[in-house]
Parts: C-alpha cells; sequence; structure tokens
C-alpha cells in the first residue's frame, strides 16, 4: 500500500514536461487532459486507461458502478474522460491534469452515490473510476486490514472471513458498496450498536492530495486525519486506502426477518420498538423495513412492517431478549436462525438461506432501478396516533417505503466531534426514505420524486430540529446545494450533515485546498476571505 518510484517519476513528468500546447487556442481542455495524461504514461511501463465519446468502450466505462438509471439518460451530461485508475500514479496523473487544465474532477469507487455526484456534473468534468484499486490485506495476528478504495465491503467481509472466524469489521450491510466514499461519509452498519460506525475503527489512510501527493496519517497531520473520517474525502482528495482495526464477533451469531401488517398488530408493535430499541444490549441490532402492501380484502391496502435482526449471540438468548423486552412482537424460537457472521452477511444482503457466500464477491456494473433517498433522524419515541397517522399517508402516497434503523448501544458512548461523524447520542433510530421505479421519462420521475418529498415532509413533527439532520452517505441534494463553494449555500447542507462539525470541516478545507479544487454539489467549501 505504500506509493512507489513509479508514481513519483510519473508526478515528476506532469509537472516538467514541456507544456506549450497548454496555451494553444487551438485545443480544447479534453485534448490538453489528454495529452497531459499521455505524458504522465510516458513516464511508467503502463500507459493510463481512459475513455473518450470517441472510443467505442467509452459507454461501457461510464455505465460501469452506476446504481441509479436517474443519472443514466441521453440527457444526463457526460464526461469528457473516463479515466480508469489501475496503478497510485494514475490517480496523481489524473489530479494534477485536472488542476493543471481546469476541469472538473468527479471520483467514483462503488458507485452507489444517490444523486450521481460521484459521477454526473453541470459543467465539463472526467472521471476517475476507482473500481480496479482494489487490493485487500488482512493482518489477523495484530487485527487489522489494509485495503484499497474500489474494494468493495463484500470482497473485505470476504478476506476477514478467509482468515479467521472471529473477526469482522462494522460497515454496511450493501456488499457492493465501494470501501473509498462509504467509509468516509461514515460507514453505517449492523454492528453499529456494538461498535460504531466504520470510520469509528480507521486507524490509517493515504489519500492524493490537489497537489499530487500521496499522504498518509502521518503526513497529512491530525486535522485531515480527522475530517476524512466523515466528513466526506472527496471535499479534500482521493482516498487510496483505509487502514481499519478489526473487531471480535462470537463463531455463531443469529439472525431473524419476519413480517408484521396492521392486522397482525403492528402498530403496537413498532410503537414499543421505538420505546426500546435504543436501550436494548448492545449486541442487539434490530431495523424495521416499512412499505405500503396489498391488504386482506381486494383493493385494500395495508402497512407491512419487516423486522430484520441480528444477535451477537445464540437463538435461545435472543428469544428471552425479545419476549422481555418486545413482548408484543410475539416471538417465537422458529423465527431465529443461527449462522456464522459470514453467513449473516449473506442474509443481510437478502440472499436465500444457504447461498454460497462467494456471492459476496459479485459485482454490478449496470444500472438497475431510479431511485430517491432521503434521511432522517428520530429523539423521542412515536405514539400509536402519530404511527396511524404516517400509515395513512404512505397507503395514500403508495410507492415509498421507510427504513428505520436503530441507535443507541455504544453511540451513545462517543463525542459528536471524536470524528467529523457527528450523529451520536440521543438518536433512537434513523429514517431512510426509499422509493424505486421503472418507468421511465420525466413525468415518471417527478411523480415518485414528489411522493418521496410529501412523505419527508409529512414526518416533520416527529423528526430532528435545529438542524434537521441527514446522513451524507444518503445523499440528498433537496436539502440544499453549491456548487460554486458558496459558503453560506454550503452551510445550509453542512449543518444538517455534519452539525457543530462544519465549521471545522470548511477550516481544514480552507488549509488542504484552499482553491477548491474536490468539489461538487454538497461539497465542503473553504472558507470566506472575511472570515480568515
Amino acid at each position: 500500500m505504500k506509493h512507489s518510484t513509479i508514481a513519483l517519476l510519473s508526478l515528476f513528468s506532469i509537472f516538467f514536461f514541456p507544456v506549450s500546447w497548454a496555451t494553444s487556442p487551438s485545443t480544447s481542455v479534453q485534448d490538453n487532459f489528454i495529452q497531459c495524461l499521455d505524458n504522465a504514461s510516458n513516464a511508467q511501463p503502463v500507459c493510463i486507461e481512459f475513455h473518450t465519446p470517441n472510443n467505442s468502450s467509452f459507454a461501457t466505462a461510464l455505465q460501469s458502478y452506476k446504481r441509479n438509471r436517474r443519472f443514466d439518460t441521453p440527457t444526463t451530461p457526460k464526461p469528457a474522460v473516463v479515466v480508469t485508475a489501475a496503478h497510485e500514479s494514475d490517480v496523481q496523473a489524473t489530479v494534477v491534469c485536472a488542476k493543471k487544465v481546469g476541469i472538473e474532477l468527479r471520483i467514483r469507487s462503488g458507485g452507489h452515490d444517490y444523486e450521481g455526484v460521484s459521477y454526473v456534473s453541470q459543467v465539463p468534468f472526467v472521471i476517475l473510476d476507482m473500481s480496479k484499486l482494489r487490493s485487500i490485506e488482512i493482518d489477523i495476528e495484530n487485527g487489522t486490514a489494509w485495503f484499497q478504495a474500489g474494494a468493495i465491503l463484500g470482497e473485505i467481509y470476504y478476506a476477514i472471513a478467509k482468515k479467521s472466524k472471529n473477526h469482522a469489521f462494522p460497515a454496511g450491510v450493501c456488499p457492493g458498496l465501494g470501501a473509498g466514499g462509504h467509509i468516509s461519509g461514515g460507514g453505517y452498519g449492523n454492528l453499529l450498536r456494538k461498535y460504531g460506525v466504520a470510520t469509528d475503527h480507521v486507524i490509517d489512510a493515504q489519500i492524493v492530495d490537489a497537489k499530487g501527493r500521496i499522504l498518509n496519517r502521518t503526513t497529512m497531520g491530525n486535522d485531515l486525519f480527522w475530517a476524512l473520517r466523515g466528513g466526506g474525502a472527496s471535499s479534500f482528495g482521493v482516498i487510496l486506502s483505509w487502514k481499519v482495526k478489526l473487531v471480535p464477533v462470537p463463531e455463531t451469531v443469529t439472525v431473524f426477518k419476519v413480517n408484521r401488517t396492521l392486522e397482525q398488530g403492528a402498530t403496537d408493535i413498532v410503537a414499543q420498538w421505538t420505546q426500546v430499541v435504543d436501550k436494548l444490549p448492545n449486541e442487539m441490532f434490530m431495523r424495521v423495513w416499512l412499505k405500503t402492501v396489498n391488504g386482506s380484502h381486494a383493493g385494500e391496502k395495508t402497512i407491512q412492517a419487516l423486522f430484520v435482526g441480528m444477535f451477537l449471540g445464540r437463538a435461545k438468548e435472543l428469544v428471552e431478549l425479545m419476549n422481555n423486552r418486545l413482548p408484543k412482537f410475539g416471538f417465537q424460537q422458529s423465527d431465529a436462525i443461527e449462522m456464522s457472521w459470514i453467513e449473516s452477511v449473506v442474509f443481510w444482503a437478502d440472499k436465500p438461506l444457504g447461498t454460497p457466500i462467494e456471492v459476496l464477491l459479485e459485482r454490478a456494473t449496470k444500472p438497475g432501478i431510479y431511485l430517491k433517498r432521503k434521511s432522517d433522524f428520530v429523539k423521542e419515541p412515536i405514539s400509536n396516533a402519530g404511527l396511524e397517522a404516517i400509515w395513512k399517508t404512505m397507503i395514500e402516497l403508495e410507492d415509498v417505503a421507510m427504513l428505520w434503523n436503530p441507535y443507541g448501544g455504544i453511540m451513545n458512548k462517543i463525542s459528536e466531534n471524536k470524528t467529523a461523524f457527528p450523529h451520536r447520542a440521543g438518536n433512537i433510530f434513523k429514517i431512510q426514505y426509499a422509493t424505486n421505479w421503472m418507468a421511465e421519462g420525466i413525468e415518471a420521475t417527478n411523480l415518485y420524486l414528489n411522493k418521496t418529498r410529501k412523505l419527508f415532509e409529512f414526518m416533520t413533527p416527529y423528526v430532528s430540529k435545529n438542524p434537521r439532520e441527514a446522513f451524507l452517505n444518503y445523499r440528498d441534494l433537496d436539502i440544499g446545494t453549491s456548487s460554486n463553494g458558496d459558503y453560506e449555500k454550503a452551510k445550509v447542507y453542512g449543518i444538517k450533515y455534519f452539525k457543530g462539525n462544519f465549521d471545522e470541516l470548511v477550516r481544514v478545507k480552507t488549509n488542504v485546498d484552499p482553491d477548491n479544487f474536490f468539489r461538487n454539489e454538497q461539497s465542503i467549501p473553504t472558507l470566506p476571505s472575511c472570515k480568515l
């Protein structure tokens, strides 16, 4: 994971190769950028792989790792170039060349960015695709792992399990998430109540800064290392790799997946869940997925509450815990399924029981569905009357689901400013609003976007206030944008994502990237000159 002589030679060539072409009025920014990459390639044995609209490979390179069809339409802005990095020096060259010629850079690893910010821009831009930088090194003796930004969580979990049955990493439940963006935004997963978010376990990192330098924890300094852990690394540079501390898990864990409809007492169960879920033992994680389904009578709609959980222990203990703390649930021994931790990863990926763990190595490389996501945090239990009002609105809208993800546990003991990720004590659960559709066209898109926004607006009385908090990894451009790095505009979304950490992130940004090279619609801005 250390930078090489080749990388340094490549960077040297970019800085010192004659650049008379760069000022020629007959050459475009795209041509200048490509020429700069060619110069860098001349300094290393392997050429930098890039794709332009003139290449037959461009469409495939562009579509790979897009997850949202909203940003895969004929009118979606396309990049001038897609650079597929295969070496650290490719990343350095891309950063230096993009800055030199004045073209915007978007960085894509797993491609799960809900608003397409990692692969779409309204100004001329290039995509830096990190998906080939995916090496993983597991050190069980020291309980650590190094992995590159393009490694997906499924590959990381698989590599850990091949070395140990008693080690894990507390990150997300979706195996296709790229490590680069997921961890830098926090990294919420089903080990959160026991071990916190993924960011809490980062012990080193490598990043390419705006000068094209490869920095690690020592050379980047404490301020930038703090900012990368939860502040969104793409505002500060390009993450190359993370070093993390692994956590212990028992050889056997217990999972469950149980449906309850309104007719089966879902309102009482969910109300009780909001009262106790953040106070359960840290070994317990239990989410609720709420959606509108067909009722028992023709033409009737109802709400289905799907409870999905994991307990770091045996089934007998789980049954006792559920019946003591959530008696309205009516949990049965037959609901509990014992398995290894790595098998539970497959279970959480919604694969059939018995699916081989090798499924975690699969990479989806084409857009699947149209989607919209939003987020909220809830700090007070919701009454039966409140839930019934929510059910009524959901049934009217019909297509918008919600995932309620528990908080509490160790999160109550971690300070909001330990890392840049601020959402800690005081939260009962986090909401993800989820709307998926397959119908094409702007009318369909507007219909489903408006439905999602209506439910979000209806939930205002039940969620956090001043600020109404939001989760960066569930990116939502509805809550504010600032393409040009305007501080006041950025503060609107920045306070929601980062609370009291926002201004400190701005100070770090101003120090490490004063030209605001690394920017997007919701990036951290530089500090206004009047406040310096």
